[in-house]
Protein backbone atom coordinates (compact mmCIF):
# COMPACT_ATOMS: atom_id res chain seq x y z
CA UNK A 1 0.00 0.00 0.00
CA UNK A 2 1.33 3.43 -0.94
CA UNK A 3 2.27 5.46 2.12
CA UNK A 4 4.28 8.41 0.79
CA UNK A 5 4.37 9.96 -2.66
CA UNK A 6 6.68 12.81 -3.65
CA UNK A 7 6.05 14.17 -7.13
CA UNK A 8 8.37 16.68 -8.86
CA UNK A 9 9.59 18.07 -5.52
CA UNK A 10 11.86 21.12 -5.54
CA UNK A 11 13.36 22.88 -2.55
CA UNK A 12 15.17 26.04 -3.63
CA UNK A 13 17.14 28.39 -1.41
CA UNK A 14 18.67 31.75 -2.23
CA UNK A 15 22.21 31.85 -0.84
CA UNK A 16 24.20 35.02 -1.43
CA UNK A 17 22.12 35.87 -4.48
CA UNK A 18 22.56 32.40 -5.97
CA UNK A 19 19.84 29.79 -6.39
CA UNK A 20 20.61 26.50 -4.62
CA UNK A 21 18.43 23.51 -5.50
CA UNK A 22 18.59 21.34 -2.37
CA UNK A 23 16.01 19.06 -3.99
CA UNK A 24 15.81 19.19 -7.75
CA UNK A 25 12.70 17.53 -9.19
CA UNK A 26 12.50 14.49 -6.89
CA UNK A 27 9.95 11.72 -7.55
CA UNK A 28 9.67 9.03 -4.87
CA UNK A 29 7.07 6.51 -3.71
CA UNK A 30 7.42 4.67 -0.39
CA UNK A 31 5.08 1.81 0.41
CA UNK A 32 3.88 0.51 3.74
CA UNK A 33 6.43 -1.70 5.62
CA UNK A 34 9.39 -0.65 3.47
CA UNK A 35 12.88 -0.45 4.99
CA UNK A 36 14.53 2.36 3.06
CA UNK A 37 17.98 3.94 3.38
CA UNK A 38 18.68 7.41 1.99
CA UNK A 39 22.35 7.99 1.20
CA UNK A 40 24.55 10.61 -0.40
CA UNK A 41 27.58 12.81 0.24
CA UNK A 42 27.46 16.03 2.26
CA UNK A 43 25.38 18.59 0.38
CA UNK A 44 23.53 15.98 -1.67
CA UNK A 45 20.11 16.82 -0.21
CA UNK A 46 19.82 14.05 2.42
CA UNK A 47 18.88 16.39 5.26
CA UNK A 48 16.46 18.33 3.08
CA UNK A 49 14.85 15.07 1.98
CA UNK A 50 14.52 13.97 5.60
CA UNK A 51 12.97 17.30 6.57
CA UNK A 52 10.54 17.03 3.65
CA UNK A 53 9.47 13.45 4.38
CA UNK A 54 9.27 14.26 8.10
CA UNK A 55 6.99 17.26 7.52
CA UNK A 56 9.55 19.57 9.11
CA UNK A 57 9.56 21.59 5.90
CA UNK A 58 7.43 22.07 2.79
CA UNK A 59 8.56 22.11 -0.85
CA UNK A 60 9.12 25.21 -2.95
CA UNK A 61 7.06 23.38 -5.58
CA UNK A 62 5.76 19.89 -6.18
CA UNK A 63 3.20 17.56 -4.59
CA UNK A 64 3.61 15.53 -1.39
CA UNK A 65 0.97 13.03 -0.29
CA UNK A 66 1.26 11.23 3.06
CA UNK A 67 -1.44 8.56 3.43
CA UNK A 68 -3.52 10.62 1.04
CA UNK A 69 -3.09 13.91 2.93
CA UNK A 70 -1.75 16.85 0.90
CA UNK A 71 1.30 17.87 2.90
CA UNK A 72 2.56 20.42 0.36
CA UNK A 73 -0.32 22.80 1.13
CA UNK A 74 -0.29 22.46 4.94
CA UNK A 75 0.37 25.29 7.37
CA UNK A 76 2.63 24.97 10.44
CA UNK A 77 -0.15 23.73 12.75
CA UNK A 78 -1.22 21.05 10.27
CA UNK A 79 2.40 19.95 9.78
CA UNK A 80 2.85 19.70 13.56
CA UNK A 81 -0.28 17.55 13.76
CA UNK A 82 0.86 15.10 11.10
CA UNK A 83 4.32 14.85 12.71
CA UNK A 84 2.79 14.03 16.07
CA UNK A 85 0.27 11.52 14.72
CA UNK A 86 2.18 9.76 11.98
CA UNK A 87 5.96 10.15 12.32
CA UNK A 88 8.37 8.84 14.94
CA UNK A 89 11.75 10.60 14.87
CA UNK A 90 15.09 9.13 15.97
CA UNK A 91 17.99 11.61 15.83
CA UNK A 92 21.77 11.16 16.03
CA UNK A 93 21.90 13.46 19.06
CA UNK A 94 18.96 11.72 20.86
CA UNK A 95 17.16 15.06 21.59
CA UNK A 96 16.13 14.05 25.11
CA UNK A 97 15.16 16.44 27.88
CA UNK A 98 18.15 16.29 30.28
CA UNK A 99 16.21 16.84 33.51
CA UNK A 100 13.37 14.42 32.66
CA UNK A 101 13.34 10.69 33.33
CA UNK A 102 13.30 8.17 30.48
CA UNK A 103 9.60 7.61 31.18
CA UNK A 104 8.75 11.30 30.95
CA UNK A 105 10.83 11.73 27.77
CA UNK A 106 8.83 8.94 26.12
CA UNK A 107 5.55 10.44 27.38
CA UNK A 108 6.08 13.79 25.62
CA UNK A 109 4.39 12.95 22.25
CA UNK A 110 1.41 11.63 24.23
CA UNK A 111 1.13 14.91 26.14
CA UNK A 112 0.84 16.75 22.81
CA UNK A 113 -1.77 14.19 21.74
CA UNK A 114 -3.85 15.05 24.85
CA UNK A 115 -3.81 11.49 26.20
CA UNK A 116 -4.72 11.23 29.89
CA UNK A 117 -1.90 10.70 32.37
CA UNK A 118 -2.66 7.11 33.44
CA UNK A 119 -2.81 5.90 29.84
CA UNK A 120 0.33 7.91 28.97
CA UNK A 121 2.31 6.17 31.69
CA UNK A 122 1.08 2.73 30.58
CA UNK A 123 1.94 3.41 26.93
CA UNK A 124 5.36 4.92 27.72
CA UNK A 125 6.22 2.06 30.10
CA UNK A 126 5.36 -0.53 27.44
CA UNK A 127 7.45 1.28 24.82
CA UNK A 128 10.47 1.32 27.15
CA UNK A 129 10.04 -2.37 27.96
CA UNK A 130 9.84 -3.11 24.22
CA UNK A 131 13.36 -1.64 23.74
CA UNK A 132 14.78 -3.43 26.78
CA UNK A 133 14.73 -0.51 29.24
CA UNK A 134 12.07 -1.66 31.66
CA UNK A 135 14.57 -1.29 34.51
CA UNK A 136 15.74 2.19 33.51
CA UNK A 137 12.43 4.08 33.34
CA UNK A 138 13.21 6.46 36.18
CA UNK A 139 16.78 7.24 35.13
CA UNK A 140 17.66 10.59 33.57
CA UNK A 141 19.70 10.78 30.35
CA UNK A 142 22.98 11.53 32.18
CA UNK A 143 22.50 8.25 34.07
CA UNK A 144 22.24 6.26 30.83
CA UNK A 145 24.81 5.14 28.25
CA UNK A 146 24.66 6.45 24.68
CA UNK A 147 23.04 3.24 23.50
CA UNK A 148 20.45 3.42 26.26
CA UNK A 149 19.67 7.05 25.40
CA UNK A 150 19.06 6.06 21.78
CA UNK A 151 16.76 3.27 23.00
CA UNK A 152 14.78 5.91 24.91
CA UNK A 153 14.59 7.94 21.68
CA UNK A 154 13.32 4.88 19.79
CA UNK A 155 10.72 4.21 22.50
CA UNK A 156 9.58 7.84 22.18
CA UNK A 157 9.38 7.45 18.40
CA UNK A 158 7.26 4.30 18.77
CA UNK A 159 4.91 5.33 21.55
CA UNK A 160 2.27 6.93 19.30
CA UNK A 161 2.24 3.93 16.94
CA UNK A 162 3.33 6.13 13.98
CA UNK A 163 3.02 5.29 10.28
CA UNK A 164 6.80 5.69 9.77
CA UNK A 165 9.96 5.77 11.87
CA UNK A 166 12.41 8.30 10.47
CA UNK A 167 15.93 7.67 11.77
CA UNK A 168 18.60 10.29 11.01
CA UNK A 169 22.12 8.83 11.47
CA UNK A 170 20.82 6.80 14.46
CA UNK A 171 24.21 5.21 15.21
CA UNK A 172 26.33 8.32 14.52
CA UNK A 173 27.12 9.05 18.18
CA UNK A 174 27.49 5.43 19.33
CA UNK A 175 30.31 2.93 19.62
CA UNK A 176 30.14 -0.06 17.27
CA UNK A 177 28.57 -2.45 19.82
CA UNK A 178 25.82 0.01 20.81
CA UNK A 179 25.28 0.91 17.15
CA UNK A 180 24.80 -2.75 16.27
CA UNK A 181 22.26 -3.15 19.09
CA UNK A 182 20.29 -0.11 17.88
CA UNK A 183 20.22 -1.45 14.31
CA UNK A 184 19.01 -4.82 15.64
CA UNK A 185 16.08 -2.99 17.26
CA UNK A 186 15.25 -1.19 13.99
CA UNK A 187 15.53 -4.47 12.05
CA UNK A 188 13.15 -6.09 14.52
CA UNK A 189 10.67 -3.21 14.27
CA UNK A 190 10.64 -3.62 10.49
CA UNK A 191 10.00 -7.35 10.83
CA UNK A 192 6.98 -6.50 13.00
CA UNK A 193 5.51 -4.35 10.22
CA UNK A 194 6.92 -0.87 10.86
CA UNK A 195 8.00 1.34 7.95
CA UNK A 196 11.59 2.47 8.55
CA UNK A 197 13.29 5.34 6.69
CA UNK A 198 16.97 5.58 7.51
CA UNK A 199 19.22 8.53 6.64
CA UNK A 200 22.87 7.50 6.74
CA UNK A 201 26.26 7.94 5.10
CA UNK A 202 27.52 4.55 6.29
CA UNK A 203 27.36 1.67 3.79
CA UNK A 204 27.23 -1.05 6.44
CA UNK A 205 24.21 0.63 8.07
CA UNK A 206 22.45 1.14 4.74
CA UNK A 207 22.95 -2.52 3.82
CA UNK A 208 20.48 -3.48 6.54
CA UNK A 209 17.70 -1.74 4.60
CA UNK A 210 15.82 -3.51 1.80
CA UNK A 211 15.98 -0.52 -0.54
CA UNK A 212 18.61 2.20 -0.95
CA UNK A 213 18.20 5.61 -2.57
CA UNK A 214 21.28 7.66 -3.41
CA UNK A 215 21.12 11.43 -3.80
CA UNK A 216 23.53 13.73 -5.57
CA UNK A 217 23.02 17.49 -6.08
CA UNK A 218 19.39 17.19 -5.03
CA UNK A 219 18.53 14.43 -7.50
CA UNK A 220 17.93 10.70 -7.01
CA UNK A 221 20.69 9.05 -9.01
CA UNK A 222 20.08 5.47 -7.83
CA UNK A 223 17.10 3.54 -6.44
CA UNK A 224 18.13 -0.03 -5.67
CA UNK A 225 16.21 -2.91 -4.05
CA UNK A 226 18.29 -5.48 -2.17
CA UNK A 227 18.24 -9.01 -3.51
Amino acid sequence: MELINLSDIYKIYNVGGEEVRALDGVDLTINNNEYLAIMGPSGSGKSTMMNMIGCLDTPTSGIYHFEGEEVHIMDDAQLASIRNRKIGFVFQTFNLLPKATALHNVEIPLVYANIRKEKRIDMASKALKDVGLGDRMHHKPNELSGGQRQRVAIARALVNNPSIILADEPTGNLDSKSGHEIMEILDNLHSKGNTIILVTHEDDIAKRAKRTIRLFDGKIIEDEISK
